[in-house]
């Protein structure tokens, strides 16, 4: 039986981000992943998996600069 993540940028979009993991687990899922969450501290997103037992499937790294076409491009190294 195939296993989802919540897409926490995606779903639950009537309630603040930080309350989405609460969210995500009372509808059942077991893991989330986010885009950008650099509006928060990794203490307060390991908080939200900590409190409501989710594991993180993933998370978009920062995407580079995007107008010099850097999109997707920011874990490369500029050496």
């Amino acid at each position: 039986m195939p296993r989802f993540a919540a897409n926490l940028s995606m779903m639950f979009t009537e309630v603040p981000f930080i309350e989405r993991f609460a969210a995500a687990r009372k509808a059942g899922f077991d893991a989330v992943e986010f885009l950008f969450p650099y509006d928060y501290s990794t203490l307060q997103i390991q908080k939200q998996l900590e409190q409501n037992h989710l594991t993180l499937a993933l998370f978009n790294t920062a995407p580079g600069d995007i107008n010099a076409g850097e999109w997707g491009l920011s874990a490369l190294s500029r050496t």
